[in-house]
């Protein structure tokens, strides 16, 4: 087992990251030891893990909730249900919430978690590549509402990340490859050896291999950690693990939640923030080529729906959180390994590679 620490001083806390931790008692116990515990899933991860982490817990008599699965379902309403079921238990401030799942049940729990009754304990159990290596750590937290995504939410950091790898083996390929984006992007963003590593390692990473996979979770979760214990709440760096995030939330939002996959989105959008950063001059056609490429083998989109119009993703776009005052703001990079944020782009260049559509699998 690898232990890193989130350090947020008196609120740091641990990331465990191994083979079969969803039966290690003695990781949680001290966390949940004479508290109400509520574990919170979804009907997909249930019948896999559900009984297994209760059975972990045992000593602390959890309660459970099951619900829907998916990206439609990151709401308010289903949040609600959250909220519901615990004042119907009675459950007070000092209990313990457990999201057992991927980053919407990650997200929606530690919402809850941050305004049930101003605040409880939570703990991440994330049973996806995605939700273990970006969604999990650094304590962003929240909801989806219609015309933008995850803009209603709260800062609010977990107890402990606890990282069971074996539950990669049941994660769907489409899964798989969505959560790679995001490994990738700590690659592009803060480092570059790490992203020479997994030009190589990305066939071993797609098989599942699990020593690979455990030092790619390791490293992401490495760069993250010390990104948030810079900037928490991110008023400044913190803003590069965004790279390719403001294409791609206006892709989810703009085809449905769920359409797209967030690493799908994220993929597609990181593949234009290269493009946009050559148009700028700040990254050399090499990069951007390479970029695409590394993107392309991990089996995910280099070019976002043809249906999505320029015009469309303008509007969606300047709704973006890192917005102001009118003026969207990109993550950009002027080489691989090395990410520049709060960065605006002329209309016509940012025109350009909206025009480029689907031919950016062509750069």
């Amino acid at each position: 087992m690898e232990t890193l620490t989130v350090a947020l001083g008196e609120r740091s806390y641990p990331i465990y990251i191994g083979a079969g931790l969803l039966d290690r008692a003695e990781l949680l116990a001290p966390l949940c030891a004479g508290r109400q515990v509520c574990v919170i899933t979804n009907e997909v991860v249930a019948p896999l893990y559900l009984e297994r982490l209760l059975a972990t817990l045992a000593p602390s008599q959890p309660d459970h909730l099951i619900l829907p699965d998916g990206e439609a379902h990151k709401t308010l309403e289903t949040a609600s249900r959250i909220y519901d079921y615990l004042l119907e238990r009675n459950y007070s401030r000092s209990c313990v919430l457990v999201a057992l799942g991927g980053g919407v049940i990650g997200d929606m729990v530690g919402f809850a978690a941050a305004t049930y009754q101003r605040g409880v304990r939570f703990i991440q159990v994330p049973t996806t590549l995605l939700a273990q290596v970006d969604s999990s750590v650094g304590g962003k937290t929240g909801v989806n509402r219609p015309l933008g995504k995850n803009m209603v939410g709260a800062f609010y950091q977990p107890q402990a990340v606890l990282i069971d790898v074996a539950t990669l083996d049941t994660l769907p390929l489409r899964e798989l490859q969505a959560g790679l984006a995001e490994v990738l992007k700590y690659g592009f963003i803060n480092n570059r050896a790490f992203h020479d590593w997994l030009e190589t390692a990305l066939p071993a990473l797609l098989t599942r291999e699990r020593q690979a996979l455990i030092h790619a979770i390791k490293v992401s979760c490495q760069e993250k950690a010390a990104i948030v214990a810079a900037d928490e709440t991110e008023g400044g760096v913190r803003a590069t693990l965004n790279l390719g995030h403001t294409f791609g939330h206006a892709i989810e939002t703009a085809m449905g939640y769920g359409t797209w996959l967030h690493g799908e989105g994220v993929a597609a959008g990181m593949v234009m923030a290269a493009d946009l950063s050559q148009r700028l001059g700040l990254l050399d056609a090499a990069s951007a080529r390479a970029i695409k490429t590394l993107i392309a083998r991990a089996g995910l989109p280099v070019a976002p729906p043809a249906e999505l119009t320029p015009e469309r993703f303008i509007a969606l776009m300047a709704k973006d959180k890192k917005a102001e005052k009118g003026a969207i703001k990109f993550i950009l990079l002027n080489a691989i390994g090395r990410a520049v944020y709060n960065h605006t782009a002329p209309p016509e260049l940012l025109d350009a590679t909206l025009t480029a559509g689907a031919r950016l699998a062509d750069f």
